[in-house]
This record gives structure tokens, C-alpha cells and sequence, in this order.
């Protein structure tokens, strides 16, 4: 084995010896970091053992470096790189094009520059995005199907077999100088200097600039930035650990950089310090902004498009865009042009084929003459995008308290008495029965319960139905996270499930919704009736909580299947529907 100073000795007469470069000792030391003097005592030990020949690295010299030629690399791109919105709704963040070049190609076109051919991109989010590049530039595509339920420990976890002297990068990184190497000398992590305060990875070290520790958060602090590199040793200790942790549920949500955090006495890794502006990551559009000027202007996006139209601004004009992470159906961010701040609803692919846009669209327009949603500012009838008007919500929407609840009851209550009506119904049954349609043949509806819930179900849909209750206009998706509160004004907002159905469609939507016992959820009817129910109506809205518990629980399910969780959200929605079913049974 190579001492670092002979390997870079080594390793530099090598690129020399490719490049023309100058091979005087000073050079040498210039490239290197080495002093002079050590580059001197090098030079000579390494033409002792014939490593040298007249200054030239000789074949002795390239075999001695063959324990450190770079095996491979390994490009994560999975993730859906959700604090990129909205570019990352419509394409991913490694496939954007920044400065001219493909983030993703670039990266790629520097590996094989570098001599390193064998590339693996692991890809899962939008993978067919980059299916073109196993035919345009020879590399392998593995497919990760779990990048939304972990996170980047399970692309590692796929190709641990390819663990070898190996690069480690994410698709989006941005090197303006080519840092790759054919041979490299131990596993390390690259990092940058922040001035002032950090909420990122910092990496301490102790002699030979060995990492000896990490953490999150500090001021003027190296952190972990850009690429890292596998040696053999690591990567065979890392497939160790990986393959013994990687079940734990505690490993489900944990970066692979924080498994080595865990591990990091067992796991041999220096740091590898740039200089400021080598290296570039995007976290946000903010990001990728103040480094290409031109990215906002030359970008492909139907999204700026649509909100430019509506809007009538220009690109430049949108600011400050940030996901909003609540909501289950669709993807939203804030962004803001000139003062005003505003919302834009992207469609989930999930509810595909499931919801009437146009339906939607119109009562948006009725919603917002009724004074029950002030937000809505457009919506495109066939694709389902929706840009609002934001509102600073003051407090959140609480089930207990009376005030919330009493507004909010006599909100849903003026729809139904306001006479308005769409040429489209929006039936329980018939919607759950839909979605079921879609999971025939998966597993989602392989289990115990399912034909008790199934046929009890129907059951209780036969009784309402015969009672002839007239159909009136709801919003079908009438809770918590779809009433907002901004000071004494209330919004009932998103309307993707409306449509003519019966009254108590809302009621129990909003009950199993919630952490009602069966005596508060008697109350609230009540609070919406402005009086006792009699006992069929108090059957009726009881049915109702139990079929609308079962359509979002099947409709959860159908999320389920499309990869994307929607939390406790399910467990709850199964609760109330086999709960309630069996609360209105016996009152039968």
C-alpha cells in the first residue's frame, strides 16, 4: 500500500505523463499541496522501488496505483425533490437544464471524461424521464420503487452489490470544473466552508483530516456538500451495515449519510475540502436562480405558463415559491407576484379519472358568488390546475371548538338550501364502487374485513336510498384541512368532489373526519338541524358517516396503491366506516 504523499506523487506524474504537464519537482508540489521537501524525499523513495523511470511514472508505478483506479459511480435520482416545486411536478430535478446542459448529462459526460465508464442511475420518481440515457450514453438504470416510502437509503440498498471503489452522487449537482478522478485514494466526503450560521450536515475531523464526527447546525462550519467516495473497505462495511439496519422502521426515513453518521467509528472517511463555487446544489428554485439568470426565462414549464396567463405577469415576476405540504389529492406551493400571494393547485396523479374537473371548476364559480370560498381566482376545467388567492390562516380549524364548528355547519348548510345545482351527482356508493373497480386484481383489498365492510355497505346504502331524500349541491370533502380560518372570516375551499348528492353526504364526511364519539357527533347534528333529529333522521346521517368513512378508507387505499401514503388518515377512515356501520345496523 501507497502513503498518501506517494500516491499523489505517483498520481500526479501519471496525469503528467497524459497531459504534458511539467514534471519538475516544484510543479509537482504546486499541484499536489505537498511541500517541496517532501516531494523531494517522495521522488526518490519511488524511483528506489522503481515506481519512477526518468522522472515518468513506469509500469511498476501504474501497477502500484491499480488498488485505488475508481471502479464506478453510483447517480441517486430518485427522489421527487419536493422544495423544487413546481418544475419538479412536471419533470425531475436531475433532467433540468441549467446553464445549457442537462444537469444530469453533465454530470455523466464528467464521469467518462475521467475515464470512469461503469455508471448506475438509480431512478424512481418520473423514471421513464430517464430511460434515454442507458442508450445515449451507455449507462445502466436501475429502478427504485420505493422512493417514496424511504428515503436514499433504498437506492443504495439496490445496488450494494456495485459497492467497489466507487463515486457516490445525487443527479442535481452542478461541478463548474470536472472533479473527477480515475484513481482516488481513500473513501471521503466532500464539504465546503460556510460563514455564519448552518442548519446543514457539519463534519468535524481529528488528525489526517479523518471525519470523527457529524451533526446538523453551526456557525462557520465545514458541512457536507457535493459528492462522496467509496473505497473498497467502505463499501463493504457499508453494504454490512446497510443490509443489518435497513429493516428497522427507524431506517425508513433516514438519508444513507446518517446511517454512516450512526456507524462512523466503523466507517473510514476523510474530508475533501473545495473551494467556494466548485461545487453547486439546488435545494430550491431560489437556488438555481442565482445561479443561472436565465433558467426562469428559458425553462420548459407549462406551470409558469398557466400562471403567467392568468396573472398576465412575466416569469421574472414569481417569487418566493414554497410547497405547502397539507393536502392528500393534490401538490400546491405559495409563490408570490408583485405583493400578492397566491396558490397553485397541480392535479396528484392519483385522483386521475376519479374527479370531474369541469364539475369542480363550476361550482368554484358558485362558491365564490355565495360567498363561501373568497380565494378562487381560476381554474382550467379539463386539467384540473387551480390558482387562488392566498390567505394567512390565523388559527387552525378545531373540531371542539363551538364557534369553528357552528360557522363552518352553517357554511355547508347555505349550500345545500341555496338552490344551485350541476348536471353531475357525486354518489357515495357509487364513487366507492369506482375506485374498487380500479383495485381489482391488487392486494389493497386482500384482507379479512373487507367483505364485512363491503356488504354491510351496501346494505346501508339500500336504506337511504329508499328513503327519496332530494339530492341538493355539496363539497363532499367537507373537513378540517379544507376550512380555514383568517381572523372572523372563513373559507370552505377545494371543491374537487362536488356535485349533487344527499345533505348528509357533507355531515358524515365531516364526522369521520374527526375524533367524534357517537354522543358528539349527535351534537353537532344537531348544531347543523338547529334542533333534535328525529330518530330516521339520526339513522340517516349515522349511515352516512359510515359510508363516507368507507369511500375515503377504499379511496385510501387506491392512494395506497399509486405509492403515495396518506398516513393515520386511513386507520381513522377505517374506524368510522366499521364502527358507525355497526352503530346504525343495531339501530335498525
Amino acid at each position: 500500500m501507497l502513503k498518501e504523499s506517494e500516491f499523489l506523487v505517483l498520481n500526479d506524474l501519471r496525469q503528467a505523463g497524459e497531459t504534458g504537464a511539467a514534471t519538475t519537482q516544484r510543479h509537482i508540489a504546486e499541484r499536489t499541496g505537498l511541500s517541496l521537501g517532501t516531494v523531494n524525499s517522495t521522488v526518490k523513495l519511488l524511483q528506489d522501488r522503481s515506481y519512477l523511470h526518468d522522472g515518468q511514472i513506469s509500469a511498476s508505478g501504474l501497477r502500484a496505483l491499480q488498488p485505488y483506479k475508481v471502479d464506478n459511480a453510483i447517480i441517486m435520482a430518485a427522489g421527487l425533490s419536493s422544495r423544487f416545486v413546481p418544475l419538479s411536478y412536471e419533470k425531475p430535478k436531475g433532467t433540468l437544464k441549467v446553464r445549457g446542459e442537462v444537469l444530469i448529462e453533465r454530470i455523466i459526460r464528467q464521469l467518462q471524461e475521467a475515464g470512469i465508464n461503469d455508471i448506475t442511475v438509480v431512478v424512481g420518481y418520473m423514471k421513464e424521464q430517464f430511460l434515454y440515457l442507458e442508450d445515449a450514453f451507455n449507462v445502466q438504470i436501475v429502478i427504485n420503487d420505493a422512493y417514496l416510502e424511504r428515503n436514499n437509503n433504498s437506492s443504495l440498498m439496490l445496488v450494494k452489490e456495485h459497492f467497489a471503489n466507487t463515486y457516490i452522487l445525487a443527479a442535481d449537482y452542478y461541478f463548474e470544473r470536472n472533479i473527477f478522478s480515475p484513481y482516488v485514494y481513500q473513501a471521503y466526503y466532500a464539504a465546503i466552508f460556510v460563514e455564519g450560521p448552518t442548519d446543514e450536515w457539519v463534519l468535524r475531523t481529528g488528525s489526517g483530516d479523518h471525519i470523527v464526527k457529524t451533526f446538523i447546525g453551526g456557525s462557520d462550519e465545514w458541512i457536507m456538500y457535493g459528492e462522496a467516495y467509496f473505497d473498497k473497505a467502505y463499501s463493504r462495511r457499508f453494504a454490512e451495515i446497510l443490509t443489518e439496519v435497513y429493516d428497522r422502521p427507524e431506517t425508513r426515513p433516514k438519508l444513507w449519510e446518517e446511517i454512516y453518521a450512526d456507524h462512523i467509528k466503523e466507517l473510514d472517511m476523510v474530508i475533501r475540502r473545495y473551494p467556494a463555487g466548485v461545487l453547486h446544489e439546488f435545494d430550491s428554485l431560489a437556488d438555481v436562480r442565482a445561479f443561472d439568470s436565465g433558467f426562469l426565462a428559458n425553462i420548459d414549464s407549462a406551470i409558469l405558463d398557466n400562471i403567467c396567463a392568468v396573472l398576465q405577469c412575466q416569469r421574472e415576476q414569481i417569487t418566493d415559491i414554497a410547497p405547502i405540504p397539507e393536502g392528500l389529492s393534490n401538490f400546491s406551493f405559495f409563490f408570490r407576484v408583485g405583493e400578492g400571494g397566491y396558490v397553485y393547485r397541480h392535479p396528484g396523479a392519483a385522483t386521475q379519472g376519479i374527479l370531474n374537473r369541469a364539475v369542480e371548476a363550476e361550482v368554484e364559480g358558485i362558491a365564490a358568488e355565495l360567498g363561501l370560498d373568497a380565494t378562487f381566482i381560476y381554474q382550467d376545467a379539463e386539467k384540473g390546475w387551480k390558482i387562488s388567492r392566498f390567505v394567512e390562516v390565523t388559527e387552525p380549524f378545531d373540531y371542539h371548538n363551538q364557534q369553528h364548528v357552528q360557522t363552518a355547519l352553517a357554511m355547508v348548510c347555505k349550500l345545500h338550501n341555496s338552490g344551485k345545482s350541476v348536471e353531475s351527482n357525486f354518489d357515495l356508493q357509487e364513487e366507492t364502487n369506482k375506485i374498487k373497480q380500479r383495485l381489482l386484481g391488487t392486494s389493497q383489498l386482500d384482507f379479512p374485513d373487507f367483505q364485512e365492510l363491503d356488504q354491510r355497505a351496501a346494505r346501508l346504502y339500500a336504506h337511504v336510498q329508499a328513503e327519496g331524500v332530494p339530492l341538493c349541491l355539496c363539497h363532499n370533502d367537507f373537513y378540517e384541512p379544507n376550512i380555514l380560518i383568517a381572523n372572523e372570516d372563513f373559507y370552505l375551499i377545494d371543491w374537487e368532489y362536488t356535485g349533487m348528492s344527499d345533505y348528509a353526504s357533507d355531515l358524515g364526511t365531516f364526522i369521520c373526519c374527526s375524533d367524534y364519539t357517537q354522543e358528539q357527533a349527535t351534537e353537532v347534528l344537531e348544531t347543523y338541524f338547529g334542533r333534535p333529529l328525529t330518530q330516521a333522521e339520526l339513522l340517516h346521517c349515522l349511515i352516512y358517516v359510515s359510508l363516507a368513512g368507507y369511500y375515503w378508507f377504499i379511496w385510501a387505499l387506491n392512494k395506497e396503491a399509486a405509492g403515495e401514503s396518506v398516513g393515520e388518515w386511513l386507520h381513522l377512515w377505517y374506524r368510522y366506516a366499521k364502527e358507525y356501520g355497526i352503530i346504525a345496523e343495531q339501530m335498525l
